[in-house]
């Protein structure tokens, strides 16, 4: 089965695409929500002085605001009502997950197949509603605190701002589940993965400017591009890489008949933690210097300026807690989404083992085992992934638009997209076969 599907993996072309009906459909249905998440993110929010945000967004694009603007597709920057983007949705999934793992009621709802899973969603969406009403608020408050930013502050503006924002959370949080049940790919992660390349041509055009006027010369402009190219390579390898288990079945009899035991493999990714950790720890890092940059700073003690210059981008105790923090989230991210006592347990019910160990605890130690080993190489990833443009910008002066997360997502999103038009074609491919197969069928029986 697999050899068959390899096969036809290597024989699809662009006839077998245009024959494809329900992968054009959703295609055209992905592209057309992605346009409407585009244009919400034009559409300014009421009461809003647009020269003074502008003018106040510039100071702060350097901390926590410059990198949801980036998540946001220029959302922030605009004040747009998709301003608060996705993020509160995926903060309240990251936050379902650490709780499944820690509240016992959850983790059984989560055991419990579809059906659980369903529950579970449930809480997501009211978190991410919850979060999305405190974080506008908090939006709105910091709004009118500003210098003529508000043409008419007041509760009816907090009011009108706090439905506004939330609504449109709300509404890409729809959006991003209709692409996933009827587009291609997952639906959160294109608006994402759609909001960053949004700004590319802006950035490309930027650095081809300032190479024209001599600010850059051409030479590193070409570096940048090879060094880009480079990373994205191994960016696809790491990301693509397994490290897999042998999984074996015991011969087994049915009725009269003894069926040979089977073998598989048991898929451990070398990056499992995938892109939570560098946006935790960047979050974390920024929240500091983004806090100090609403209060008044004239009225800041030294010592607090002296740690909020150490602790900006581009400083070495900078880049060491963040890298610190990328090796201890992907750490504990990867034992929250990952228990191999769970595995080791479902490997035993269905009479599956990996040779050399009894199943139960020695399998799960033996799964641990080689998950913390796998997981040292793929923290060592991110953290060298992501420092690499905060080098580059401290040693060169360039600005870098993608950072290792950007990279990351965008890298990761086209691997996943394009992995499900081939899952796609390969399906279409397959119901032709049966279909001419039983035309055949049908002819030799008359």
């Amino acid at each position: 089965m697999a050899s068959a599907a390899e096969q036809l993996a290597s024989n699809l072309n662009f006839s077998a695409f245009a024959k494809a009906e329900d992968l054009k459909k959703r295609i055209w249905f992905t592209l057309g929500a992605l346009f409407v998440y585009r244009l919400g993110t034009y559409i300014p929010l009421p009461g809003i002085n647009p020269d003074a945000f502008a003018q106040a967004f510039q100071q702060q694009s350097g901390g926590v605001l410059g990198m949801f603007n980036m998540f946001a597709g220029g959302a922030v920057e605009r004040m747009a009502i998709f301003a608060l983007g996705i993020m509160p949705y995926i903060s309240a999934s990251i936050i379902m997950q650490l709780m499944t793992s820690v509240i016992p009621t959850l983790e059984a709802l989560k055991k419990e197949g579809e059906q659980g899973r369903k529950i579970i969603n449930q809480y997501t969406r009211y978190g991410t509603v919850l979060l999305a009403l405190v974080q506008s608020y908090g939006i709105a408050i910091g709004l009118q605190g500003g210098n003529n930013i508000v043409t008419s502050p007041g509760l009816f503006f907090q009011i009108s701002t706090v439905i506004t924002l939330t609504g449109g959370t709300m509404f890409l949080m729809w959006l991003g589940e209709q692409i996933t049940a009827r587009g291609i790919g997952n639906g959160i992660s294109l608006i994402i993965f759609a909001g960053i390349v949004a700004g590319m041509p802006s950035a490309i055009s930027g650095t081809l400017e300032l190479s024209r006027t001599g600010a850059l010369s051409t030479g590193l402009v070409l570096a940048i591009i090879v060094l880009a190219v480079v990373v994205i390579g191994f960016i696809v390898f790491v990301e693509r890489a397994q490290r897999r288990l042998l999984i074996q079945y015991p011969k087994r009899q049915v009725g009269n008949r003894m069926f040979q035991g089977d073998t598989s493999h048991l898929p451990l990714k070398l990056n499992t933690a995938g892109v939570i950790p560098p946006i935790f720890a960047s979050s974390l890092l920024l929240l500091p210097a983004t806090l100090a940059g609403f209060s008044n700073q004239q009225n800041m003690p030294a010592w607090a300026t002296s740690i909020l210059s150490m602790l900006g981008p581009g400083q070495p105790i900078y880049m060491f807690l963040y890298g610190a923090m990328i090796l201890f989230f992907a750490f504990f991210y990867t034992a929250i989404v990952f228990n191999p006592k769970d595995t080791a347990d479902q490997l035993k019910k269905h009479s599956g083992f990996i040779p050399g160990y009894r199943p139960g605890e020695r399998t799960a130690e033996y799964i641990d085992y080689v998950l913390t080993r796998i997981t040292v190489v793929g923290a060592l990833y991110l953290v060298a992934v992501c420092l690499l443009p905060e080098y580059l910008i401290a040693a060169t002066g360039v600005p870098f638009y993608l950072g290792g997360t950007s990279l990351l997502i965008v890298v990761s999103v086209t691997l996943d997209t394009v992995a499900q038009i081939q899952g796609h074609l390969i399906a279409h491919q397959y119901e032709g076969l049966i279909k001419k197969s039983k035309l055949r069928g049908g002819k030799r029986g008359r």
